[in-house]
């Protein structure tokens, strides 16, 4: 399969707009309906992986209910455990850092169909994140531990919290468009399909990114703080202001000054006021 006719980029929120964390691609549907079934299967098999992966994922991090958690399993020694994990987040933060790039989704839809292309996304990875949830290698050592049940509640509510913000920040854009149902759904129905314009709603008028925000409130919070479990707050979180930096470059080249001053008026994370100070991406 080639290049499609039928998609164009938009560069300007003129143009088509769209909302700040997905690409900027807007396209006709075509194919048959069986094709456009399939794809429709496609499309919501991949979204309940996901929300089966996000799920076991918030067990994962929180050390309670799913089977293999950040602290469960045998330990090994500190090297080679923290080896394995840094491979296999290294294997997310690089599927995840390329497939979200706007010239690999231009790239990508060259060779198949436009409504797959965040669906095919999202399946990617959630698979890698299964298996890295499922391969972690857990490092007991405890750097913290706090006894007090009041205390451990709280801190347990608030990495909660982090989770509620996460799934609450899709939905004030467009949750289903994020994980790629509504492309395909909008393509089964045979409808031309335009990214959603960038809204500031809720949380994006406090910061810019409330997403990311989410997900550090989520797993830095917890009675019992170990090494593996540090290792993985530091290492997202690290990667969170990365994919915040690598993200700003792509919304500046697409929206240009309205991005700009969008970026002097709002933090990027911390959800403080700003009093007169140039872009940056706190």
């Amino acid at each position: 399969m080639h290049a499609p006719t039928n998609v164009s980029v938009a560069h300007t929120p003129k143009e088509a707009g769209s909302c700040p964390i997905h690409a900027l691609i807007q396209w006709r549907a075509t194919g048959s309906m069986l094709s456009r079934i399939s794809i429709l299967i496609f499309g919501l098999v991949s979204y309940f992986v996901f929300f089966g992966t996000i799920l076991y994922t918030i067990g994962f991090v929180s050390d309670a209910v799913v089977p293999k958690t950040i602290n469960s399993g045998t330990a090994g020694p500190w090297l080679p455990s923290l080896l394995i994990n840094s491979a296999m987040l290294l294997l997310f933060v690089v599927q995840h850092t390329i497939m979200a790039r706007p010239w690999f989704k231009r790239w990508f839809i060259r060779y198949v169909p436009c409504a797959m292309e965040r669906s095919t996304f999202v399946l990617f990875a959630s698979v890698i994140l299964l298996a890295m949830c499922w391969l972690w290698q857990p490092v007991p050592s405890v750097v913290w531990s706090v006894s007090n049940p009041i205390l451990a509640n709280m801190l347990f509510g608030l990495s909660m919290f982090g989770w509620v913000l996460v799934f609450a920040s899709t939905f004030m854009l467009s949750h289903f468009d994020l994980f790629g149902v509504r492309q395909v759904v909008t393509n089964a129905m045979g409808n031309d399909y335009r990214p959603i314009p960038f809204r500031l709603v809720w949380m994006y008028k406090v910061v810019r990114h409330p997403l990311m925000l989410g997900f550090i409130i989520a797993i830095w919070p917890t009675p019992t703080m170990t090494v593996g479990h540090l290792f993985f707050a530091v290492m997202v979180t690290g990667y969170i202001f990365f994919g915040v930096m690598m993200e700003e470059r792509d919304l500046v080249a697409a929206f240009g000054d309205s991005y700009r001053q969008y970026r002097k008026e709002v933090r990027g994370l911390l959800p403080l006021p700003k009093f007169g100070r140039k872009e940056g991406a706190a």
